[in-house]
């Protein structure tokens, strides 16, 4: 079997299939401020993300949610 380590998502994906609720001029931000992965530009007025590369954003935020010294009170 082919492996895809290097498929794609679009905008529309980032928010169905890996479950990010940001907005596209959120993670434009993000990305400026280089804390979310680059996107791919694949022509005019099209882009996309590596989905393993946001896989492995959203596992780093789930880690620092269970790092003892991120914890908050409330």
């Amino acid at each position: 079997m082919i492996q895809f380590d290097k498929r794609l998502v679009s905008k529309k994906e980032l928010k169905s299939v890996c479950g990010i609720p940001y907005t596209p001029q959120h993670i434009g931000r993000l990305e400026a401020a280089g804390k979310f992965p680059k996107r791919v530009n694949l022509g005019p007025g099209r882009v996309a993300w590596v989905l393993s590369e946001v896989d492995a954003w959203v596992s780093e935020r789930i880690a620092e949610r269970d790092t003892p010294s991120h914890e908050t009170s409330f």
